[in-house]
């Protein structure tokens, strides 16, 4: 965004009642007609096509979610709706140019609701947790984390900010996304037996909660230790003449040209204020007249949100500009200013039914999406009730979606304090290990000699999976490469590594995902400087999200054989999270592997109709299916009276489909661990249902991210595998998503992971334990009050010891 912004948010605001038509206003009536006649037209098509899979899903007795290939255009959420539910936005084409998937949702349904109801019987109707409350629940526990005063202060102060920017995505996702799909009419999933109506109410009574209680933690808990540590973060008040005199000097300097107050008369209608944008709504008088206006003034989002007043010395950039507001309103008075911020949805409409060229289409939507209708408003306490109810008026938003707050608002901020140069405020730092591949033996030698299993951030990124692309770009024998693109950075060596081979004239295939949700416009981006380079882009298929992890490498041995080398994970290829987030990579030249994943690539990139592999299931055509095959027959061993064991670790799990599965499979008696960090549906230790199922949740320094399955006991003579991949238990995952598992072989990698599992699930090991009420309880310390295992702290130990020998 860029400072100020002040033709485009007019131009693009809607007119006030009562005022003067004229030339401005006809121009911005035409728009708002031509647009609303553009989303009705959108919104025709998508409930027609919702109506078409309703009745195709009840005909063919599919139980999952419907998965769609448009999203309805919002409406106005001015009144909060009671009811609806829609698709999701789909998938991309190669050459602009959208594909016919022929093993999409469709063509891949789950057995009967005659089937899933049977199997299903006699489970209570409440047996799903809400997914809405659930997910506040996992950021109630990030909120803990910052409340923790047995964590270095500044990662608590990353904490606080991770808090507030995970509840802006929700908002501008799940809670924009279920009030308009409930107005449109659509259907709207609602598992755990709740009406549409009853699940918003809570969700946003939930989330004020959980505002409130973020706000004490950073008023009374926060700023205090910041101050016991020399940092401060003030109000304007707060600061001595001479701080106010240097802000004074950087007002006039840096912030005055870039601002532009935007007045609300009769010639100027009220401005459309972008998303996540912090402004200032100011009352100001005409002395010569008595009238008051309104006005507002946007802060401008490229500049700092805490200035820097001294090293550890900081305010919040609104308070410097409110205590210059007699500069931007020369010869008025300002009766009263207050800081406010609106929140807007961020999911994008395109309809890929009709579009040629999906690149330029999101490109569109994207420069339209910051104008999309509010669904949070978010106001300083102090506010007068006269302003509020002016925004609220202009804004078209609902009383239940305003949050007071005290201030300072929008706390995403925080993450400068939170990179202070103070290593004794923070967790200790650590190198990853670059001891998983020999560094004195070629990649390519090593893989051929045995599998390798990396766990980042413990194991470098950049010395295992960067290298192999890196290695494939520079040696000559390599062929091509292929690989997916989900997220990336800036600082991307495997961005430049795959240019280079193209123009090295090595055959190199990127398949990109231009809708991966807020990096729209940097996939679009590298998808540009990739086709310029001379690689083949492909942007997949229509309806699904290309989220697998898979990395093929294609090179001529010197027998003159070709032999492939693969990588799967579970985490993006980022530089930058692999050092934040918890994920597995499986690096293998098995020649089964090499086979599936070709067969995979050339699914994703042709007309390939392959749908059965032999080391991998893949979404949306299997996997869903292969995991509840496994679980059942995990179910059948413990009615056999033969031993039996499940063990998950995801992100995520919510499928119903699965979650019944797994029911069923604790009623038979096996023992069902689940460790999820986020979402999670599986109501446990329900005496009848699932009293053999336990749900632990790890939080701490990395993101856990990695998602691994795994079915009996480990033991010899077993009928067990583990499998490890990029999908979650979701229905987006399993039904709008090409995704992938792959099964491990090796025994002792299999044993790693299982242990992992083991290690996060055991008693003495500090987590959130899950009740069957949906309660989260946070289990730390022993009995005597000392801290339990931090499982991350073992791993980064036990990295450590091996680099010492």
């Amino acid at each position: 965004m860029n400072s100020g912004q002040p033709s485009s948010e007019r131009g693009e605001g809607k007119n006030s009642a009562g005022k003067t038509p004229g030339r401005d206003r006809s121009r911005a009536a035409e728009r708002e007609r031509a647009a609303a006649r553009e989303r009705a037209a959108r919104h025709e098509r998508a409930a027609a096509r919702a109506r078409a899979r309703e009745a195709d899903r009840e005909h063919l007795g599919a139980t999952a979610e419907t998965a769609g290939t448009d999203r309805p255009a919002p409406p106005s959420p001015g009144r909060l709706p009671d009811s609806g539910r829609s698709p999701d936005s789909g998938r991309s084409p190669d050459s602009g140019r959208p594909q016919e998937d022929p093993h999409s949702p469709e063509a891949a349904r789950l057995p009967s609701p005659a089937a899933a109801e049977s199997s299903s019987a006699g489970m209570p109707p409440d047996r799903y947790l809400d997914r809405e409350e659930s997910w506040l629940r996992f950021n109630q526990r990030v909120l803990e984390l910052a409340e923790d005063e047995s964590i270095p202060l500044l990662e608590r102060v990353r904490f606080v900010g991770i808090f507030a920017s995970n509840l802006d995505e929700f908002f501008m996702v799940r809670v924009a996304g279920r009030i308009r799909r409930m107005a449109t009419g659509l259907p709207v999933e609602h598992a755990s037996g709740r009406r549409p109506s009853q699940i918003l109410q809570n969700t946003l009574e939930t989330a004020r909660e959980l505002s409130a209680q973020h706000a004490r933690c950073f008023a009374e808990s926060i700023l205090p230790a910041l101050a016991s540590e020399g940092i401060e973060v003030l109000r304007w008040k707060e600061l001595t003449a001479a701080e106010q005199a240097d802000m004074q000097t950087l007002f006039r300097e840096r912030i005055y040209p870039v601002l532009t107050p935007l007045v609300v008369d009769p010639a100027h209608p009220f401005p459309y204020i972008s998303g996540l944008s912090l402004s200032l709504a100011v009352m100001i008088a005409d002395p010569r007249t008595s009238t008051t206006i309104f006005a507002r003034v946007k802060v401008p989002p490229l500049l700092p949100r805490f200035l820097t007043v001294a090293p550890t010395r900081f305010v919040p950039l609104e308070d410097v500009i409110a205590a210059h507001l007699d500069e931007l309103f020369v010869g008025l008075d300002v009766i009263e200013q207050h800081a406010f911020r609106v929140t807007r949805t961020r999911d994008l409409e395109i309809d890929e039914d009709i579009t040629e060229n999906l690149m330029q289409s999101l490109e569109r939507e994207l420069t339209r999406r910051r104008f999309e209708p509010a669904v949070r408003l978010e106001v300083e306490e102090s506010i007068s009730s006269d302003v509020l109810d002016k925004l609220v008026t202009e804004l078209d938003i609902d009383d239940r979606a305003v949050y007071r707050m005290p201030g300072p608002l929008d706390l995403s901020g925080l993450t400068a304090i939170a990179d202070l140069d103070m290593g004794q405020l923070k967790y200790p730092a650590f190198v990853p290990s670059e001891a998983a591949l020999p560094r004195d033996t070629g990649i390519f030698a090593a893989l051929a000699d045995h599998d390798v299993l990396v766990h980042h951030p413990y194991d470098s990124f950049s010395a295992s999976v960067e290298r192999l692309v890196v290695s494939a770009a520079a040696d000559p024998r390599v062929l091509a490469i292929k690989h997916t693109l989900y997220r990336t950075s800036g600082d991307s060596e495997i961005v430049d590594a795959l240019i280079d081979a193209a123009e090295a004239g090595k055959q190199v295939v990127v398949v990109v995902e231009l809708k991966a949700r807020f990096d729209e416009r940097a996939n679009i981006a590298w998808a540009r400087k990739l086709e310029e380079a001379g690689c083949h882009v492909v942007y997949g298929f229509v309806g699904l999200k290309t989220h697998c992890k898979m990395v093929l490498v294609v090179r001529e041995e010197t027998d003159g054989s070709l032999r492939r080398f693969c990588h799967i994970g579970t985490g993006n290829y980022h530089p930058t999270t692999a050092r934040l987030y918890e994920d597995f990579g499986l690096l293998t030249s098995d020649p089964t592997v090499g086979e599936d994943i070709t067969d995979l690539f050339n699914h994703l990139t042709g007309y390939s109709r392959k749908s059965e592999y032999r080391r991998l299931l893949v979404a949306p055509a299997g996997l869903r299916s292969g995991l509840v095959e496994r679980i059942e027959a995990q179910a059948a061993r413990a009615r056999d009276g033969r031993p039996a064991r499940i063990q998950m670790k995801c992100n995520s799990i919510i499928d119903e489909v699965v979650i019944d599965s797994l029911y069923r499979a604790s009623i038979s008696g096996v023992p069902i661990d689940v460790w999820v960090r986020g979402i999670c549906g599986v109501r446990p230790g329900v005496e009848g249902l699932s009293e053999n199922i336990r749900v632990r949740s790890v939080l701490g320094r990395f993101l856990e991210h990695s998602r691994i399955y795994a079915f009996g006991t480990g033991e010899d003579g077993d009928e067990s595998d583990v499998w490890l991949g990029s999908a979650d238990l979701m229905h987006r995952n399993l039904d709008r998503r090409v995704e992938l598992l792959i099964r491990v072989t090796d025994p002792g990698q299999r044993a790693e992971l299982r242990g992992l599992i083991t290690l996060g699930m055991d008693d003495g090991t500090a987590s959130w334990w899950l009740g069957p009420d949906g309660t989260w309880t946070r289990h730390h310390l022993d009995e005597s009050g000392a801290p339990l295992r931090d499982v991350q702290d073992q791993l980064i130990r036990a990295r450590r010891r091996a680099a010492d020998g």
